[in-house]
């Protein structure tokens, strides 16, 4: 049966700050664990008021430290942000912390705008273009040191910490194809080029010491609750969510609002039966219904499950009716 895993982006809700943020995911984290979630991912992005996950080593560590069995990891890291030394000593000191836990996504794009990306790298040159050199320098570190190998990663050589690539384009699924390395496609928000990277990726795939056969992880949103009113109900949060930031005014996740969706613009609407078209809402009957399609269609191996719930407590009950109607397989 297909992996369930989740992806937390910590969100930040109108109303609330950080901390509290923060403090919602471990309590998430501790309760798929108890379910049976094979992973818990945090996201990296930055000068968003609605994300608490910036530093995301940090909360990553925040949660493995509050857990016990549940892998947890990076969904992503956004690689040409940092210096791939640095981010083999962080998940180093990650993995030599919490061993046997600790995954890497690696995602190619900046989690943000082009003036805060300047900020966080001081220049602009290199980032993208050298991608797929990046993560070739970053599996060595994680390798064990050859000798007069004069940089060495410390915490870091020898953990062969699981290195990921995620997408929402072709270029990734080319990238994870040619190094064997499992792909994780961001279809939860990116779902147009969805099928086509899984063909490249699965056609063009070459084994590898990481990977004999491919591997796919794909983003979904799940929004369960008792009845399909209520959840259309909490999905209205997401809604606003997404339409803030592509209008350019990104904010904390706000709560449910009745009727969202009668007073928008029909060319908002359309945006969001776009990007949003990876996400089943409703009752039990209808989240079992979509998934066992959505896995038909896709032939997933593993789904990272995305619900950017505004209350914990439905947020951790959603994930507990999927469990229940798609054992996790943790």
């Amino acid at each position: 049966m297909t992996a369930l895993s989740v992806l937390d982006l910590s969100p930040i809700k109108q109303g609330f700050d950080a901390a509290t943020a923060l403090h919602e995911s471990l309590e998430l984290a501790r309760h798929v664990e108890a379910l049976g979630y094979r992973r818990y991912w945090l996201a990296e992005h930055h000068n968003m008021p609605g994300i608490a996950s910036a530093a995301t080593a940090v909360a990553i560590g925040h949660v493995a430290a509050g857990t016990k069995t549940i892998r947890v990891g990076a969904g992503g890291i956004m690689l040409p942000n940092h210096a791939p030394l640095v981010i083999a000593e962080q998940f180093g000191t990650l993995a030599s912390l919490f061993p046997g836990r600790i995954d890497l996504g690696l995602g190619r794009a900046p989690g943000t705008d082009p003036r805060t990306a300047i900020a966080l790298r001081r220049t602009m040159q290199g980032g993208v273009d050298t991608f797929a050199q990046d993560v070739q320098e970053l599996l060595a570190y994680f390798a064990p040191s050859q000798p007069g190998q004069l940089v060495r990663a410390i915490p870091g050589e020898g953990t062969n910490v699981p290195i990921w690539i995620l997408g929402s384009s072709h270029y990734g699924a080319q990238l994870a194809a040619a190094l064997g390395l499992p792909y994780a496609f961001a279809s939860h928000f990116a779902p147009a080029d969805l099928e086509y990277a899984l063909q490249i990726y699965r056609q063009q795939f070459r084994p590898s010491p990481y990977l004999d056969k491919p591997y796919v992880m794909l983003g979904l949103n799940v929004f369960a609750a008792d009845t399909n009113d209520e959840a259309q109900l909490l999905f209205t949060s997401l809604e606003q969510a997404f339409i803030n930031l592509r209008t350019g005014h990104p904010a904390p996740l706000p709560p449910p609002l009745p009727g969202y969706r009668d007073r928008l613009d029909p060319r908002l609407t359309d945006m969001l039966d776009s990007v949003l078209r990876c996400a089943i809402v409703g009752d039990p009957t209808a989240i079992d219904a979509g998934l066992g399609s959505f896995i038909a269609r896709h032939q997933p191996d593993e789904l990272m499950i995305t619900a950017q719930i505004f209350y914990a407590a439905a947020r951790r009950k959603s994930y507990e009716i999927l469990a229940q109607v798609h054992a996790p397989s943790g």
